[in-house]
C-alpha cells in the first residue's frame, strides 16, 4: 500500500487529507508540525510527502531542504497559499516535485498525488542494499551478512541509510549531527559522537580502521562510503 505523509499544522485540513486518502485506497501518514514530520519521514519511509510551507517549530522549506541536502528523493508535494508565488518558486528550486495551492479540491489533489507517483517510480531509492557479503533492509530494519543476521542499533541502521544512498561522497560529521540527532535541552553529540558509531559499524562490516574497505576517514571532514 502506497504510503503519504502528511506535513500539515491545520488540523481540520489534516483530518481531512487523511480521511480521503485512506478512502482511496492509500495508507496516510499524519504530523502536525514541521519537527514532528521529520520524524515521521525517518522512522515510516513514506512514498510521498505532502509538505505544507508554512509550519511551526521547522518550516517546510526546511523540511524540504534537509530531505535534499542527504540526497532523498522521496517526492514532495508542497501546499502554498493562493497568490505565493515566491514560495512555490522556492520550494520547486529546493526539489519540489509539484506544488498545489490551496483552496484545492480533492480531485486535483489525487490527480497530481498519482502523477508525481508515477513520474517517481523509476526514480525512487531502492530500499534494500547489497555490497560485498552484507544485504540492508530499510523497509524491514534488518541487516545479514551472508545469510547471518546482523545486530544494528537504529542509529547505526539510520546512518548506514545516508551512506547507502551517497556512495563515494564525503558526508561531514556536522551534517550527520544535524540529520540524525534531535537537540533537546542541554544535549548536544559532539563529533566524538559520530565517531563512536563509526567505529561500531567498521567493526560490525569486518572494516580495518587502519584500511577501510567500506567506510572510508576524509581527514578534516568527515567519512565517506565505498561500496
Amino acid at each position: 500500500m502506497t504510503r503519504i505523509l502528511i506535513i500539515e499544522d491545520e488540523l481540520d485540513m489534516l483530518s481531512g487529507l487523511e480521511h480521503n486518502l485512506k478512502f482511496e485506497g492509500y495508507e496516510p501518514i499524519t504530523a502536525a508540525d514541521g519537527r514532528e514530520g521529520l520524524d515521521k519521514w525517518k522512522k515510516e519511509t513514506p512514498d510521498l510527502v505532502l509538505l505544507d510551507l508554512m509550519l511551526p517549530k521547522v518550516s517546510g522549506f526546511d523540511v524540504l531542504k534537509r530531505m535534499r541536502d542527504i540526497g532523498d528523493k522521496t517526492p514532495v508535494i508542497i501546499l502554498t497559499a493562493k497568490g505565493l508565488e515566491t514560495d512555490k518558486v522556492i520550494g520547486l528550486e529546493l526539489g519540489a516535485d509539484d506544488y498545489i495551492t490551496k483552496p484545492f479540491g480533492l480531485k486535483e489533489m489525487l490527480a497530481r498525488i498519482k502523477a508525481v507517483l508515477r513520474r517517481s517510480e523509476g526514480d525512487k531509492p531502492s530500499d534494500i542494499y547489497k555490497f560485498g557479503t552484507f544485504t540492508f533492509d530499510f523497509r524491514a530494519m534488518e541487516a545479514y551478512d551472508g545469510k547471518k543476521a546482523m545486530e544494528l542499533t537504529k542509529r547505526e541502521f539510520e546512518i548506514m541509510r545516508i551512506f547507502l544512498r551517497r556512495p563515494g561522497e564525503a558526508i561531514s560529521r556536522q551534517d550527520l549531527i544535524a540529520e540524525l540527532w534531535e537537540i533537546e535541552g542541554d544535549y548536544y553529540p559532539t563529533t566524538r559522537t559520530v565517531d563512536n558509531y563509526i567505529v561500531k559499524l567498521r567493526k560490525k562490516l569486518g572494516d580495518d580502521p587502519e584500511d577501510p574497505r567500506y567506510i572510508h576517514t576524509v581527514h578534516g571532514i568527515g567519512y565517506k562510503f565505498m561500496g
